[in-house]
């Protein structure tokens, strides 16, 4: 059986709620650079909604909010523009702003698999290409958890098949994060079998991702993409 394909992005937009603008006045590069957002992730995200034929669900927040690629227990879900705010009032970002786009997601897994289809969810991020004074040495990266093994073949499936597609593209895996630590996918790992859903996190390098090239490289991941989910 085909599974079904959920398609998000969470670092899609910078947005800050008007009763928080407040708290980051004078912060305007900030949240337009790589802390505020990922650049370029949700233009590759809806290259590939659209050429799959799939739903985005994305969040707009900026992740200086509250950071929705993270647990709530998780500490690094603040940043220092929020980490400070009374605990009523983060539990009500949290409310406002965080939980939507999680359960907005979980109610597309747990929908497919409740019509008895599997789930297999790629979330769309984008990396800086230097951090702390180191080069990445990456295009693009599929993020999963390898000690699941159907991650792990469905990954180097999709790997082989995207080298076939753009040869020149320097593809890692797990790499500049692994896909095993806190993140959308391990939260919903958590939640459903593996049988049930596989979660990865696609990771380009805005290098890639702000210029010229990224419809390229995009037309090639939709398409190994599309290519793996029909092996699978």
């Amino acid at each position: 059986m085909t599974p079904t394909l959920v398609l998000t992005c969470e670092h899609a937009g910078n947005r800050v709620p008007r009763e928080y603008a407040r708290l980051f006045a004078g912060a305007k590069d900030v949240l337009a650079s790589h802390q505020g957002r990922d650049p370029g992730a949700v233009r590759l995200a809806r290259l590939l909604a659209r050429r799959l034929e799939r739903p985005l669900l994305v969040n707009e927040w900026s992740r200086l909010l509250v950071e929705p690629n993270r647990a709530p227990t998780n500490r690094n879900v603040w940043s220092r523009f929020t980490r400070g705010l009374p605990r009523a009032e983060r539990e009500q970002i949290l409310d406002r702003y965080w939980w939507p786009h999680r359960r907005q997601v979980e109610a597309a897994v747990s929908g497919a698999i409740e019509q008895g289809r599997p789930v297999v969810h790629v979330a769309v991020h984008s990396f800086t290409p230097i951090l702390n004074g180191e080069k990445r040495n990456a295009d693009v990266s599929i993020l999963f958890d390898s000690t699941r093994h159907r991650e792990a073949e469905f990954a180097r499936r999709w790997g082989t098949l995207l080298r076939q597609q753009a040869p020149g593209w320097r593809l890692r895996y797990n790499y500049p994060y692994r896909g095993s630590t806190d993140g959308l996918p391990t939260w919903l790992r958590r939640r459903y079998p593996m049988a049930r859903y596989i979660g990865f996190e696609l990771e380009v390098n805005q290098a890639v991702a702000t210029t010229r090239r990224w419809r390229e490289l995009g037309e090639a991941l939709a398409t190994s993409l599309g290519a793996t989910l029909g092996m699978s």
